[in-house]
């Protein structure tokens, strides 16, 4: 997907998009920060014709031959939508009642899956607190107490460094991992498609560092666990990512908004028990900035 131009207002950039769409090129327009009109491409292949019909259609915008096949191709695109909807609606009630996956599930996406699991199930689904010791951000005894260290995190400070990360693949219950396995899997795995394993590596170690120690911070004891931080972090990103850097090719699908914004308030009721709501608020407000401010850096690119 490629930026190819601008117009000046939304009537004409909603004109060319239908219009676009009756030479079978499919494309979207979104506004920039200046007031204008961006218009993206969707195929690469189409770039180039795309452009010159741009600018053609930025010459004379009323001319009968764009304003003709726009408003054919509208009624087309309706008509077409309407077609699809039974088709989506089936195929969506035939996998899952929650979502259809995007893309296909990630490698690394799938490696953080596994391990989740096998740790939950290795600690008895958090039950277990002489297994967990060596995943929890520090050290406590078997009745939730931890001693009085001489330093903060002091295992941390000598090293053992994976215990930033480690605790988020702790999960108390089968819908705690179900949920957040569920989720990691649809962001995780679009962020890999959409950008590298690597970056996705990062994010997920950037959004389980802070929002460990934050939890930690504000609860005073190391009893937590779970990929909650991280997959709110991916949320906000790739929200922030979706709404101001279309570019990015990152999106996320209603249902997946709908259940993570639910479950983000019901959490904070206390209807769930205990609940680390400082993990999901802290990866949330991490991902929405790095989100923000790398689509801002992305727009100022392509303004150059």
């Amino acid at each position: 997907m490629r930026l190819i131009g601008y117009l000046s207002n939304e009537a004409e950039a909603r004109q060319f998009v239908d219009f676009l769409y009756s030479r079978k090129i499919e494309s979207h327009t979104d506004p920039s920060s200046d007031g204008r009109w961006e218009v993206w491409i969707l195929d690469d292949e189409n770039i180039e014709t795309a452009r010159e019909l741009l600018g053609r259609f930025s010459l004379s915008p009323d001319d009968p031959t764009f304003q003709q096949a726009a408003q054919a191709a509208a009624k087309r695109r309706q008509r077409d939508e309407k077609k699809q909807a039974p088709k989506r609606v089936r195929f969506v009630d035939g996998r899952t009642i929650f979502y259809t996956p995007p893309v296909p599930i990630g490698t690394l996406s799938l490696i953080l899956i596994v391990i989740s699991v096998v740790v939950t199930v290795m600690t008895n689904l958090g039950e277990n607190d002489r297994r967990i010791q060596p995943f929890a951000i520090t050290r406590y005894m078997a009745d939730g107490q931890y001693g009085a260290p001489t330093t903060w995190l002091p295992e941390i400070r000598h090293g053992q460094i994976w215990r930033l990360f480690t605790p988020m693949f702790v999960h108390f219950g089968i819908l705690h991992l179900f949920f957040n396995m569920l989720w990691l899997r649809d962001l995780g795995s679009m962020i890999e498609a959409r950008k590298s394993s690597w970056m996705l590596l990062l994010l997920v170690l950037v959004f389980a560092g802070t929002s460990n120690v934050a939890q930690y911070m504000q609860s005073g004891h190391p009893m937590f666990g779970g990929m909650s931080g991280v997959v709110y972090g991916l949320f906000g990103y790739m929200w922030m990512q979706s709404k101001f850097n279309p570019a990015s090719g990152l999106s996320l699908q209603p249902q997946t908004v709908t259940l993570m914004v639910a479950w983000f308030f019901l959490c904070l009721t206390g209807l769930m028990g205990p609940i680390a709501n400082t993990a999901h608020a802290v990866g949330a407000v991490m991902g929405i900035a790095w989100g923000f401010l790398a689509a801002q850096a992305a727009a100022a690119m392509r303004r150059r």
